[in-house]
């Protein structure tokens, strides 16, 4: 027998040996790769708390889950190309949040599944068919925020009764800020207030904006929800301080930087809801087969400190509806 037959019959036989054990031996996971398009830095305590959602599902970075985070730095310009990088990536999924996210993602991708953080309308800005069918490759958390206007301004009321003008703090770009300018009249006459509507088109424009609300003379401030906003909250908060007016927020954060009321969904129930369809997603459902959920939990956060700097007693009945109480 030749060597060369000798060696081709050790390597049949090693194949033959080497088989049953490679096909017995662990394979390894299959890793799972979300992208994420923000306008902003996600906050860490948002991060934290999406980490740990996943991996109750059994969803762990680094073993079975990766992610892909591009951030446009306030930019909103740079979110078409962030997005199309995502798609370029083969993530299998992508998480969005505000309206300009996700638009720029659906832009990018019809087939890659998109699961939305949370925005005002996602019937009116044409992401899905309907909550209950969306029907496309969309789907996700509603936060309805622009119907939380009266709620807005009820508490506000409650907490400072003399209140008669409003100035409302929103952002030109933000589908809730256009929602609530088409609804003022209606909204004015419900609560008894005039709202005095004050559109920033970028953050450098807050100076002007608050110099706009000291000459008309309001009673007090609210401030919409908008991702650039939430990224300048602290200055938002100073300039309000400064004002000495009485002022209700779409975050708790703004109250934990020393603004006195803060009423929204459940950010920790939202994290886990979010967490929930993305487990459903990677798993094969599809999200044409998912319906867009509104938010069930909300969240009213008070700072007392803030209340007596401003001469008001918050009354026991808004401390008793409160979730923190901020001493």
């Amino acid at each position: 027998m030749t060597c060369c037959r000798i060696g081709l019959l050790i390597t049949f036989a090693l194949v033959i040996l080497v088989a049953p054990l490679a096909a017995d031996a662990p394979q390894p996971a299959k890793v799972s790769r979300i992208g994420v398009l923000s306008l902003v830095t996600p906050r860490s305590e948002g991060a934290q708390w999406f980490s740990q959602a996943l991996h109750d599902l059994g969803w762990v970075e680094g073993q079975n889950l990766a992610f892909e985070i591009r951030s446009a730095d306030r930019d909103l310009d740079r979110l078409p190309a962030l997005a199309a990088e995502l798609v370029h990536s083969k993530v299998d999924l992508i998480v969005a949040g505000s309206l300009h996210e996700i638009r720029a993602a659906q832009h990018a991708t019809r087939t890659i599944p998109i699961v939305m953080a949370g925005t005002g309308d996602p019937v009116g800005a044409g992401f899905a068919t309907s909550l209950a069918r969306p029907g496309g490759n969309i789907t996700g958390l509603s936060t309805v925020q622009a119907d939380l206007t009266g709620k807005w301004l009820e508490l506000l009321k409650e907490a400072a009764p003399g209140v008669s003008r409003v100035a409302v703090l929103g952002d030109a770009a933000s589908m809730v800020t256009r929602a609530l300018v088409g609804d003022q009249e209606r909204v004015s006459r419900a609560f008894g207030v005039r709202l005095h509507m004050l559109e920033v088109a970028d953050p450098s424009a807050l100076e002007p904006a608050f110099a706009a609300i000291t000459n008309a003379q309001v009673d007090a401030i609210m401030v919409l929800p908008s991702p650039r906003f939430h990224a300048s909250h602290q200055r938002i908060v100073d300039l309000v301080t400064r004002s000495h007016l009485p002022a209700i927020y779409p975050a708790r954060w703004y109250v934990e930087a020393g603004g006195l009321l803060s009423y929204d969904r459940s950010r920790a129930e939202g994290v886990r809801r979010l967490a929930i369809y993305i487990d459903k997603i990677l798993k094969g459902t599809k999200p044409a087969d998912l319906p867009v959920e509104q938010p069930t939990k909300f969240e009213l956060v008070i700072n007392l400190k803030t209340a007596q700097a401003l001469g008001l007693t918050i009354p026991p009945t808004l401390l008793f509806q409160a979730d923190e109480v901020i001493r």
